[in-house]
């Protein structure tokens, strides 16, 4: 009888299906109804900002919420079986759905909320708004029904290069669409930066949940030069669509900046393994030694370089400063060499606010800085000035702007030249384990003050143009810790949060850590107190970093249950796994 019984169910069980159709039917019908709501009005007035109150045609707040119902339904149809939408779930359907359903609830409560907040009362919602607010949560409620996954990953089918080539092409297209939302997102209104930034986290999760990115990985993997020139084409389209003024692409510019320093820090940190927590003072370097030789009025050299000149000048002090601290001070480990770093950060600031002619020599004016930097001007072209480009006017920032561009560029070709070299291979050794790098005959100093030597440098390169943008350098902007990027903190957390060891992590780390305090300007005080939950949740859920290579992801994740690898995935590691392994 207990034979009989046990066949029947393993019968039951084999034809059950994996994912309930019924579910997923709620789902899609909740998407669709979440559609419809944002082309309805979801307030009254339109002193709420964005304009919520026309019907048939969304307002920003309103397309976030519409953007995660169609990935939902999408995503909810995939699961479904129809045609042509299998590739959007590799490795299963139940976790990305659910994220994408929690993430266009959270987005629309959001600004629900926002609403009540703003204009004080909840009769201030429309009957939109609360359809909004039912049709967002059935989705969820029904995603979080659903089984999980018992699936693998299916093997990925080759595509013809043209279509490889076409699907590069159209995400970096829709990538600078959404940097390019978020960062032209108006200031007087962090309602919808904020609602961006939760849509943005939520959607980025579920693709990688899905396992979309791993393929993604694998095309361009195969495609590098495509890839490299998409990213290049994107770059530098992105002036040419800032249409509404100068004042967010000096944005982007700072980024850059921040972004540079970074890879610069990656190699001493993520690469070698050194904690520093002073190499803000590398960036002052590069920007004093650049004001003091590019002709500024209160200059105590009266000369002016031109640029390539002061760039070198500030390349070459900053690693000068890099040999003599890193000269006596190398030879200590973790948090000795942290604690002498930080002193040297401190040291510097307070070197450059005494040397006003007073408490010391008249070189940087002292806590007034050096102002009336010159803008810079090549060939007779002033960057300080706008100029009309393919009938596009480009102002003053765009030009340093794409100058970044190149100096990135130059910092990527550098960042990535050393890591797959032989000293790179040697500072993932020293990283891994001095003691055993040492025994089999690495020059562990030697190694260590090349790191340093050479992250200084490009931290002084990033200096130069630093200086140039703001016109003006004082001992303030390096400090070690403050609610304003780049300073050591928010340098270290850049690289950390970013992914050590890699080249796109740190810039994707550099523009959320200068981007949200830049759009979040109205917390004030709050800031940090914001930026340390934000760390604390992050090194919860993912230690290794927002985009960590395959070896951080298995240190990390090594017993997790829920790791499933695409298959030949590991063909398309980045260039700090291969380091890795070469160095380990």
């Amino acid at each position: 009888m207990s034979t009989v019984t046990d066949t029947t169910l393993d019968q039951t069980a084999s034809k059950a299906p994996a994912t309930p159709a019924a579910l997923l039917w709620t789902i899609l019908a909740g998407s669709v109804a979440t559609v419809v709501s944002t082309f309805l009005a979801w307030t009254w007035t339109a002193a709420f900002p964005g304009n919520l109150t026309i019907y048939g045609n969304p307002a920003p707040l309103q397309v976030l919420t519409l953007v995660g119902a169609v990935l939902t339904g999408l995503y909810a149809l995939s699961a479904l079986g129809i045609k042509g939408l299998g590739w959007l779930t590799p490795t299963g359907s139940r976790r990305p759905l659910t994220i994408l359903t929690l993430g266009t609830f959270v987005t629309t409560w959001f600004t629900a909320l926002a609403i009540i907040v703003e204009l004080g009362h909840l009769v201030d919602l429309e009957p939109g708004a609360v359809f909004a607010l039912v049709a967002s949560a059935v989705p969820g409620i029904a995603a979080y029904k659903l089984p999980n996954d018992t699936r693998k990953a299916a093997p990925a089918k080759q595509l013809p290069s043209w279509a490889e080539i076409l699907i590069i092409v159209a995400v970096f297209a829709l990538g600078l669409y959404v940097v390019t939302f978020g960062i032209d997102t108006d200031d007087s209104e962090p309602q919808l930066f904020i609602a961006y930034l939760i849509l943005v986290g939520f959607s980025a999760t579920a693709l990688v949940k899905s396992g979309l990115t791993a393929r993604l990985s694998q095309i361009t993997a195969r495609n590098r030069q495509v890839t490299v020139t998409a990213a290049i084409v994107m770059a530098i389209a992105f002036p040419f669509l800032q249409q509404s003024g100068d004042t967010y692409t000096l944005i982007a510019v700072n980024i850059l900046i921040f972004a540079t320093v970074a890879l610069g820090l990656n190699i001493v940190v993520g690469l070698a393994g050194l904690l520093d927590l002073g190499y803000v003072a590398f960036l002052g370097v590069g920007a004093y030694t650049a004001a003091l030789v590019s002709g500024a009025t209160s200059s105590a050299f009266g000369v002016q370089f031109p640029f390539w000149a002061a760039a070198l000048t500030g390349m070459a002090a900053s690693l000068v400063f890099g040999v003599v601290i890193g000269a006596p001070t190398l030879r200590l480990r973790g948090d000795y060499l942290a604690i002498v770093t930080l002193g040297f950060g401190e040291i510097f600031r307070i070197a450059m606010g005494n040397l006003d002619g007073t408490s010391g020599p008249q070189i940087t004016n002292g806590p007034n800085g050096i102002p009336n930097i010159p803008q810079l001007e090549f060939f007779g072209y002033n960057f300080g000035e706008s100029h009309t480009v393919l009938g596009i006017e480009l102002g003053a920032y765009a030009n340093y702007y794409l100058l970044m561009i190149l100096i990135m560029a130059l910092v990527v070709v550098v960042f990535s030249r050393a890591g797959n070299s032989r000293i790179g291979r040697a500072w993932v050794a020293i990283r891994e384990d001095e003691t055993a790098a040492t025994a089999m005959g690495i020059n562990g100093f030697r190694v260590k003050l090349v790191a340093f030597a050479l992250g200084a440098a490009l931290a002084g390169l990033a200096g130069t143009v630093q200086a140039h943008v703001n016109t003006t350098v004082v001992p303030e902007n390096y400090v070690f810790a403050g609610p304003v990027p780049p300073n050591s903190a928010f340098l270290l957390a850049a690289v950390i949060l970013g992914g050590m060891g890699t080249i796109t992590g740190p810039i994707v780390g550099s523009a959320l850590l200068f981007l949200i305090p830049a759009k979040l300007s109205f917390l004030q005080d709050y800031q940090l107190l914001g930026f340390g939950i934000a760390l604390i949740l992050l090194m919860r859920f993912r230690p290794e970093g927002l985009i960590a290579n395959k070896r951080a992801q298995l240190e990390f994740h090594e017993n997790d249950d829920d790791q499933q690898v695409v298959p030949e995935q590991r063909q398309s590691e980045d260039a700090g796994v291969g380091t890795a392994k070469a160095g380990a």
